[in-house]
Parts: structure tokens; C-alpha cells; sequence
């Protein structure tokens, strides 16, 4: 197997690719594709999801917790990169594969199986937030090893090159979930696949877990590993020695808050937030906002390749934080036209038809529920509540303690009310009536109940999600290399490990009920970007100063 270190200086000509390189490359992409497919079936499926097993509480908080069950699994992730991390130091890069790609397969079949909320109640929640918590362990333990298992049979100088292959591998998940879920939503038709159907996709995993493990079982150990193992030079305890001292804890330190950070929130606006925001902001059928993902990635996949190899010549650092910047800079114009393209008629409203609440700051709750119990029921929270579920644009103006809250729509006032002084029925009533006479009253001044098909730009829509994902290859493309490169192979698996899955895990996977819970308090449908916005800036700064240039380096005998 081919294996060469990289010791500074001008870089010979690149060999061809070796038969022995492809197959680490496609073994080790294709068991990564399958364990995405797995993960990324939940956020493709999020509002089925929310129907199935939240529908005990309200549709706005029974959406926020699917969105939470859905960031429970990427919460997990850096416990999972610490267990797997330091079993991978320790005994092996490919075993470690095994172990992941099983737990993730399994997990994922089995929601496939399970009942609903109204077939067992709360457990059918809490089974599913366990099977998720699995899952992203398991991935907790799945990038880093690939990653670095690639990285360690690279040749000299194309670390970047090679590793982008599995940076593909995220994207490609995502794709395939979407193809599969567009197949089988086609074949069985919207009711029967919202009934059940959506339980295929999950099911089949089992095929895909036999196929991965098959492939995971014919790949050797890596180079980098034999060699330390051979020396005698591996950690005793990688843990310890990767987070345990500052000498190397302030790199992990560096790597999170300087590179992964920023990547993540780039990465997670530009793929999931952007299906969401067509599906859940601008009301766009689900069938045709995938068909769109897709297309865009289907055409910028290839990006990933491009800015790794490009990182290669001119180093990880101005790519990766090039996007984070162009991301600060492009996400209000980009959402804006991608508005304006998907659902112009929504847009048209905003700009014509202002809304506004005129309540009591007190009674007005910050609408984020991470365990779906809480019950909004001040006027404040009723009115909110209704039109963030509609889309609808609102400025707040504070009413006098007391004041019971009220929505104006162009020169037309809606009373709310507060549900805590009435009785069940009474309740039922009164919401029915309320969400009747502001239905009618935002339809008559323009915001529509779906975008029109026949309205909407659909190669612009499509061209709009494409730069959103090119965003994502520069941010993420290279970033595989960069993280492998500022760790000894004693400790890589558990150094690299950590930092991206708290970056992904943490920054990346809360993002979208982080996002939405801030457009539903604000009442401004693009107000929640400036949680991604503020991250890659920080990434910028910090990554310029302290993070240092590794395209360079020789991943055999550098130390930190």
C-alpha cells in the first residue's frame, strides 16, 4: 500500500492513484455514506416525524421538539468521539469502523419499526430520542476514524485531495436520503407515505448496514498506525494526553472555536436550514423543495473535491475561512432572493402589507420547548405562535402591564386572548374562532397558505440553493486535512475527533431550532441568521490568529 510523509520543501509530482489508495478511498467513503444516509433520514423526515411522535402537544412546540430530537443525536456526538477516539488510538483505526457503522445501522432500522404516538403514548418519544442518542455516538465515532484512516495512507501532498472524497460523503447521505424518500413518497402517494411509508427509508438501512460491513471488513490497518504500533510510540492514554495539558488541549481549543465552529454552521445553513426554510418558512410542498436540495447538490457536490485538492496548493486556512466570510456576507441577500424566487407572493406581502403585535412584554414567552411540555397560553404567545406558523412578518410594540395582546393586519385589529381563565371547551372555541378570523384576514392581504407552484423561479430557486452549498465545499472541503494535520498520530483519532463533533455536534446541530425559536420571538423570518452570521465571523477572527497554516506538515514525526 502506498504511504509516503510529507518533510517540507517543494512537493514532487503527484503520482497516479494507486489501485490500493481507490479502494481505501471507496471503502472508506461508501460505509461513511451509508452511516449519513442513516443519520440524515430524521431531518429529511423531521415534520412527518413531529406528526408521528410529537403530536401530543401543540404544532409549533411538537415541531421545535422534533427539531430537538433530531440535535439530541448531534448533542451526543462529542461523547461518542471521545469513547471511539481513544479506542481507535488504542487498538486500531478499523475496528473501531466496524463497531460504529453497526450501532448507527441498527438504530436507524429499528425506527423503522417503531409504533407511533398514538399507538404507546410518551414512549414512543423517548424510545425514538434513545435510538438518536445512539446514533450519534456512533457518528461521534465514525468521522474521525475515516478521516484519518484516509489521511494516513495519503501520498506527499495530497492530503487535501484525498480527504475531500470523504467530506463527499456527508452530502452524498443526504442525497441518497432524499432520493429514497422522493421514491418511495412517488410510488405510495402523500397520504400512504405520511400514514407509513416513511418508515421504508428506514427499513432498508438494514441492507445498506450489510453492505458497509462487508466493505469495512476487507480494508488493512493504516500505515501511520503499524508504524507507531511497530516503535512502541503510541499513547497509553490518548485522552489524557490530547485534553489533559494545555500544550495540546489550546490546539483542540484552536481547531473548534477557529475552524470547526464556523464550518459547521455554514455547512448546516446551507444543506438542512435551507430545506427547512422552503418547507416550513416559505411553504413549499416537501416533494418539491427535496427535488430542489437536490438538484443543488447533485451539481456543487463536486466542490468538495475542488477546494480540497485547492488546498493543496494554497493551504486549508484561506478556503475555509474565505467561506465562513463570503457566508457573513451573502446570507441576507441569498434568503432574501430565495424568497423572493420560491414564494414571491409571501414576499410581495411582507413588503406591502405590514403586520404588527401590540402586547405586553411580559407575557410574551420565549417560545423555545426542549421537552414539549411547556403550554403557551398568554395572548402574547397565542398571537406569536399563530403567525410564526404562517410565515408571517411581525413588528412588536410594547402595550401598557396588562394589556391583552392584539394583531393589526394592514388597518384591521384582531383581539387575542389569554386561554389560562378559560375552560377546555371554552378554549377550543375561542382558538378555532381566533385562527378562522386571522386566517382570513392574512389571506385577504396577501400571505399565502403555500407557495404557487406556477409563481415560482425554479432554476433561480435552484441556482440560490447551489451557492448556498458551494458555501458549504469551501468551509467543509478541506477541513478533514486541516484537523488530521494538527495532531500526532498518538493522539490524532481522539484530537481531531473532539473539537469537529462539538463544532458539529453542538453549533451545527442546534442550529435549527436555534434559528427558528428566534424568528418565532422576533417576528422577522430571517432574524435567526444571525446566529450562523455571528459563529463564522468568530471562526474568522480567531482562525486568522491563532490557528496555524498545516498543508505543509509531515503527519509522521511532527509533535504539538
Amino acid at each position: 500500500m502506498s504511504f509516503a510523509s510529507t518533510t517540507g520543501g517543494a512537493a514532487p509530482k503527484a503520482a497516479p492513484m494507486t489501485r490500493e489508495e481507490r479502494k481505501v478511498i471507496i471503502a472508506s467513503s461508501l460505509g461513511t455514506v451509508f452511516e449519513w444516509y442513516d443519520f440524515y433520514l430524521y431531518g429529511s423526515l423531521s415534520a412527518i416525524i413531529a406528526a408521528q411522535f410529537f403530536s401530543g402537544v401543540n404544532p409549533t412546540a411538537g415541531f421545535i421538539f422534533a427539531l430537538l430530537a433530531f440535535a439530541a443525536g448531534f448533542a451526543v456526538r462529542p461523547f461518542g468521539s471521545l469513547f471511539f477516539g481513544r479506542l481507535g488510538d488504542l487498538v486500531g483505526r478499523k475496528y473501531t469502523f466496524l463497531i460504529t457503522i453497526i450501532i448507527m445501522g441498527l438504530s436507524t432500522f429499528i425506527v423503522g419499526l417503531l409504533p407511533s404516538y398514538t399507538s404507546i403514548g410518551i414512549a414512543a418519544p423517548v424510545i425514538l430520542i434513545v435510538l438518536r442518542l445512539l446514533q450519534g455516538l456512533a457518528l461521534g465515532g465514525e468521522y474521525g476514524g475515516a478521516a484519518t484512516y484516509v489521511a494516513e495512507h495519503a501520498p506527499r501532498g495530497r492530503r487535501g485531495f484525498y480527504t475531500s472524497f470523504i467530506q463527499t460523503t456527508a452530502t452524498m447521505g443526504l442525497f441518497l436520503s432524499l432520493l429514497v424518500i422522493l421514491g418511495v413518497r412517488t410510488w405510495l402517494g402523500e397520504e400512504a407515505f405520511a400514514a407509513w411509508g416513511w418508515r421504508i427509508p428506514f427499513l432498508i438501512s438494514i441492507v445498506l448496514l450489510a453492505i458497509s460491513v462487508w466493505i469495512r471488513t476487507q480494508l488493512e490497518e493504516s500505515p501511520s498506525f503499524k508504524k507507531m504500533k511497530s516503535e512502541g510510540t503510541g499513547s497509553k492514554a490518548p485522552l489524557s494526553e490530547a485534553f489533559g495539558t494545555w500544550r495540546n488541549a489550546k490546539i483542540g481549543l484552536y481547531a473548534l472555536f477557529g475552524s470547526t465552529a464556523g464550518q459547521a454552521v455554514v455547512w448546516y445553513t446551507g444543506q438542512f436550514y435551507a430545506l427547512f426554510f422552503l418547507t416550513q418558512t416559505l411553504k413549499v410542498d416537501s416533494a418539491t423543495a427535496n427535488i430542489q436540495i437536490a438538484i443543488a447538490l447533485l451539481f456543487a457536490t463536486p466542490f468538495f473535491v475542488v477546494f480540497g485538492w485547492l488546498s493543496d496548493k494554497v493551504g486549508r486556512k484561506p478556503i475555509i475561512l474565505g467561506g465562513c466570510l463570503l457566508a457573513a456576507v451573502l446570507y441576507f441577500p441569498l434568503f432574501n432572493a430565495l424568497t423572493r424566487a420560491a414564494n414571491p407572493d409571501l414576499a410581495a406581502a411582507q413588503a406591502t402589507s405590514p403586520v404588527t403585535v401590540l402586547a405586553d412584554p411580559r407575557e410574551c414567552s420565549f417560545q423555545f420547548n426542549p421537552v414539549g411540555t411547556a403550554q403557551f397560553t398568554s395572548s402574547c404567545d397565542i398571537a406569536k405562535s399563530f403567525l410564526a406558523r404562517n410565515s408571517v412578518n411581525y413588528e412588536n410594540v410594547a402595550a401598557p402591564t396588562g394589556t391583552i395582546a392584539s394583531i393589526r393586519v394592514g388597518e384591521r385589529t384582531f383581539a387575542s386572548f389569554d386561554t389560562r381563565a378559560l375552560s377546555a371547551e371554552e378554549r377550543t372555541a375561542r382558538t378555532a374562532q381566533f385562527q378562522a378570523e386571522l386566517t382570513a384576514a392574512i389571506r385577504e392581504a396577501g400571505y399565502p397558505a403555500k407557495a404557487d407552484p406556477n409563481r415560482m423561479n425554479y432554476p433561480l430557486t435552484v441556482a440560490i440553493l447551489f451557492v448556498l452549498v458551494l458555501l458549504v465545499t469551501m468551509v467543509y472541503g478541506p477541513i478533514a486535512a486541516q484537523l488530521v494535520e494538527l495532531f500526532p498520530t498518538r493522539i490524532r483519532y481522539s484530537g481531531m475527533s473532539l473539537p469537529y463533533h462539538i463544532g458539529n455536534g453542538w453549533f451545527g446541530g442546534f442550529l435549527p431550532p436555534t434559528i427558528f425559536a428566534m424568528v418565532a420571538a422576533t417576528g422577522n423570518i430571517y432574524y435567526g441568521l444571525w446566529y450562523p452570521i455571528a459563529i463564522a465571523l468568530m471562526t474568522l477572527v480567531i482562525g486568522l490568529l491563532f490557528v496555524p497554516e498545516t498543508y505543509k506538515r509531515d503527519i509522521d514525526t511532527f509533535d504539538t
